[in-house]
């Protein structure tokens, strides 16, 4: 519940507030894991809880963070994936933060919508970054599945404000999501991911992805959140999902925009020769722009 003197909060004040906050994870990792540990017994292995907290960015979040408390004791190679993660922290010790820890709300409607994006877009980072021989399909994905963290924050325990934002967006009061944000908080929701991954001490190359610029691979994890987020908000029909996969393409120059298009979640092959078609008309319009007409 927001409170009062909460109102007035830029990020820096949300973040150190929200940083504190007791992660939960999804009620479903908590029955996965005892559906795992019956099935599999003896043989479970990290590789299974690795794939459990790759989609689940709550626990995937919680576990990052008790790995790095033990990483910087024993000053060894930054966390950087779900696998380091449970490698670093031991079986036990994940079974025991899986079990002991609070749960989401599942019948909190935008954090659920949140949290699917999140994982839709790791899925996809996962697909994309294999096409590339020079980068860690594994690091992508976890940048991906941690982009939204702020937001899944503050569904979980001030939905006030993202709920303000999705309101003034509908309305039309603002153009764009993120714009929307700026306008009803006063902050960008990837700001308050940024901020609480610098107080929670993240390692700096998954801050670094999760910012989303200035190197191949912060911009195909940036991408694979935005491809998530337009296909969530326009399925298909999205006008913003052919720039999105004409942009994939030069990331990723040795894979065709068609096998591109495949990857994308639900989509049937036709649907992805169209969307590849529209994707290579938005790249070559955005490599030869109108001239100016003639003053």
């Amino acid at each position: 519940m927001l409170k009062s003197h909460q109102s007035h909060w830029g990020v820096d004040q949300w973040a150190a507030y929200l940083s504190t906050a007791e992660l939960p994870c999804m009620p479903r990792s908590k029955a996965r894991l005892l559906e795992l540990e019956a099935e599999y017994q003896e043989q479970l292995s990290a590789c299974h809880l690795a794939h459990l907290a790759g989609t689940d960015p709550f626990l995937c979040l919680r576990l990052l963070r008790e790995a790095e408390k033990r990483r910087v004791k024993r000053l060894e190679h930054e966390t950087t994936t779900p696998l380091a993660a449970v490698m670093q922290l031991g079986m036990q010790k994940v079974h025991r933060l899986i079990l002991n820890g609070p749960e989401t709300d599942e019948n909190n409607p935008g954090l659920v919508a949140c949290e699917s994006r999140s994982v839709a877009a790791s899925r996809l980072a996962t697909k994309w970054g294999s096409a590339r021989a020079d980068i860690s399909p594994e690091e992508i994905a976890m940048a991906a599945l941690l982009s939204e963290i702020g937001e899944l924050l503050l569904w979980s325990f001030v939905p006030e404000l993202p709920l303000a934002a999705e309101a003034r967006l509908a309305r039309g009061d603002s153009p764009r999501s993120v714009q929307a944000q700026v306008d009803s908080c006063g902050f960008r929701f990837r700001d308050l991911t940024l901020k609480c991954a610098g107080i929670w001490n993240l390692p700096p190359l998954l801050t670094h992805l999760i910012r989303g610029v200035d190197h191949i691979r912060a911009n195909l994890s940036r991408l694979c959140v935005d491809t998530a987020r337009h296909l969530h908000s326009g399925g298909f029909a999205s006008r913003a999902l052919p720039s999105d996969l004409a942009e994939a393409g030069k990331l990723i120059p040795a894979a065709s925009l068609e096998w591109l298009a495949l990857q994308l979640p639900g989509i049937t092959p036709e649907e992805a020769a169209l969307l590849a078609a529209q994707a290579e008309m938005a790249g070559t319009a955005a490599e030869n722009p109108p001239s100016p007409a003639p003053s």
